[in-house]
């Protein structure tokens, strides 16, 4: 036998050749089924790159574009909502607490941008519309000095934190009744071409908190549980933030440019992080003694080229996916550090990519398109 567990990728006479095995020898082998997804559906197009994506609740896709609006696409088909008012590129989109959207159909979604703002939204998914629905942000959080990068809800949607290329991570109340938001007055936009002169309000708000100690831009930030933040950087760090002191409690390195992560996998305490290399990176921050990561995914079936974006299935320890300028998407299984799947769908660049609807992966690029692969059955 092979001194560590192999996986299989090849006849099963073939291996054994391989390996030097004789086919006279008992084999333990431990199977799981195919995780490849088992439909590509129609892709859904928008008017310029597709930046980020959120599929967090199953009944609709949060998009982000580089046209500076957000889209709304209830069951990844159809357009019910765009999020106008961005001046910049949305850099990343996070849905607000989506578990408390299942029974009345609300949501209130936040978006990124390189406008130096992010924007926080309402919107009922059970609108019936005959073409998009044009909407626009209830509040206005200002105070980042330049390209927002990331956002990502608290669990319990009361607040969000965002990254920065000023280095800094930020929080912000993500409710209506801020006590520190003042009210500013703006026009509505022509709405199905027709212009709407009323007036509306807006709210502006500013950072509740400022954490600081990353040395370049912040790419990347996530809020798995409500007394931690994690965030990734171009310093070639990730850095693990307590909430309510603000203090940098633990700080992973590499020697790379870090352009995404996310926290998952087993106990939901694994850090997986991409950026300016082909390797996808996890670190466990329970292993007493090592800042280093604990696997490095890297071998001829991965990337080519940097990574992306990165993302845990929510009820699989061993399960995540990863999206690179290569125009691939790969899904990875922990256990074998090899891809088990890799979907080439895009014509250019795939800039993000996640799960949606717990069976299907999405995915978007530089070719404008959200992609959408369905049957994908994680056990």
């Amino acid at each position: 036998m092979p001194s560590s567990p192999k996986l299989v990728r090849t006849p099963l006479d073939k291996f054994l050749l391989e390996n030097g095995i004789s086919a006279e020898k008992v084999l333990d082998i431990e199977y799981t089924y195919a995780a490849a997804p088992q439909k590509q559906e129609d892709p859904c197009v928008h008017d310029d790159w597709v930046s980020a994506l959120d599929g967090s609740h199953p009944s609709l896709i949060l998009s982000g574009c580089y046209d500076g609006n957000g889209r709304v696409w209830r069951h990844g088909a159809t357009c019910t909502h765009i999020l106008e008012g961005h001046t910049g590129a949305i850099a990343s989109v996070s849905i607000v607490d989506a578990k408390a959207n299942d029974h009345n159909g609300k949501f209130c979604v936040a978006t990124a941008s390189k406008d130096r703002t992010l924007r926080l939204w309402k919107f009922n998914a059970g609108d019936l519309v005959e073409c998009p629905k044009k909407v626009s942000a209830f509040k206005i959080l200002r105070g980042h000095t330049s390209s927002v990068q990331s956002v990502s809800s608290d669990p319990s949607g009361q607040m969000v934190c965002s990254g920065s290329w000023d280095c800094s991570v930020k929080l912000w109340h993500a409710n209506e009744s801020d006590a520190e938001g003042g009210l500013v007055s703006i026009k509505k936009r022509k709405v199905n071409s027709v212009a709407d002169l009323n007036e509306t309000s807006q709210m502006e708000a500013d950072a509740v908190s400022t954490f600081t100690g990353h040395t370049q831009c912040v790419s990347s930030v996530v809020w798995p549980e409500q007394e931690t933040i994690y965030s990734a950087s171009w310093d070639y760090s990730v850095r693990i933030w307590d909430v309510e002191t603000g203090n940098n409690s633990m700080t992973l390195v590499c020697k790379k440019v870090l352009h995404c992560l996310d926290v998952g996998g087993e106990s939901s305490a694994l850090i997986a992080a991409g950026g300016s290399d082909p390797v996808l990176r996890i670190w466990d921050p329970r292993r007493p003694g090592s800042l280093a990561p604990v696997f490095e995914f890297s071998s001829k079936y991965s990337h080519k080229s940097w990574i992306t974006s990165c993302k845990w299935h929510a009820k699989s320890w061993f399960h995540l996916l990863s999206s690179s300028y290569d125009g691939k998407v790969i899904l990875w299984d922990v256990r074998t550090q090899l891809p088990i799947t890799i979907l080439e769908a895009h014509e250019d660049k795939v800039l993000c990519t996640d799960w949606w609807g717990g069976d299907s992966v999405i995915s978007g690029g530089a070719d404008s398109k959200l992609c959408i692969f369905s049957g994908c059955h994680i056990s």
